[in-house]
C-alpha cells in the first residue's frame, strides 16, 4: 500500500489544493494532508485555526467523490504539526507526527531539498492555475470585499462564513498591535 503526504499551510484550504488531493488518489492508496504551521492562528498570513483547517479539508473531501462513489475523506489522514525551526531535523519532526509515507508532492523546492536529502521520494505535482488557486491571493480578496468563493470548495466557503471568518481576516489586518507584541 503506498500512502503519499502533501504538506501546507491550507490558508484556506482551496480548489488547486482540492484538485491535487484528487491527482494524488489516483496514484497512491491513501494520502495525508499535513496543515503546517499548526500553531499559528489570528494572523493575516494564518487567519484560521488547525482546528479550523482540518474541518475545512475533512468537510472539502467528505463532499468530493472518487472510485466510483466514495468519498475522498475515506482514503485520507488529514492531522495538523506545529512547525520545527530547525530545518536540519524537520523530516523527523515530520515523520513523529504522521503515519508512514512513501512519497510526497511538492511544488516547493526547498521542501523538496530537505526531503530528497532524507531519501524520501519527491513529485512535483501539476499546479492547478496557481496564479487563481492561491491562498494569499483569496486572502487578500476577502480583505477587499471582492469575489473568492469560486475558488474554493462550498464546504470551505461554508465554515469560512460559520466561523465570521472575512470578518476576522479585516480585524486582524486593522490591528496595531497583537497579544504576542505586547
Amino acid at each position: 500500500m503506498e500512502r503519499a503526504l502533501i504538506i501546507g499551510r491550507f490558508q484556506p484550504f482551496h480548489n488547486g489544493h482540492l484538485m491535487l488531493a484528487r491527482e494524488a488518489l489516483k496514484e497512491c492508496d491513501e494520502l495525508i494532508i499535513a496543515i503546517a504551521s499548526a500553531q499559528f492562528n489570528y494572523l493575516e498570513k494564518d487567519p484560521f485555526t488547525a482546528g479550523e483547517r482540518v474541518w475545512m479539508i475533512h468537510d472539502a473531501l467528505k463532499d468530493e467523490y472518487i472510485d466510483g462513489g466514495k468519498s475522498m475523506i475515506e482514503r485520507c489522514y488529514i492531522l495538523a504539526i506545529p512547525n520545527d525551526e530547525n530545518n536540519a531535523r524537520w523530516y523527523a519532526h515530520l515523520r513523529s507526527y504522521l503515519p508512514p509515507f512513501h512519497l510526497v508532492y511538492t511544488g516547493n523546492e526547498y521542501v523538496a531539498m530537505l526531503l530528497s536529502k532524507e531519501g524520501m521520494r519527491v513529485k512535483v505535482p501539476r499546479l492547478f492555475n496557481r496564479d487563481e488557486y492561491n491562498a494569499s491571493r483569496i486572502r487578500a480578496l476577502m480583505l477587499e470585499g471582492r469575489e473568492w468563493r469560486h475558488l474554493v470548495p462550498k464546504a470551505v466557503a461554508k465554515v469560512i462564513d460559520e466561523i465570521n471568518g472575512v470578518e476576522r481576516l479585516r480585524i486582524i489586518a486593522r490591528a496595531e498591535s497583537r497579544p504576542q507584541e505586547w
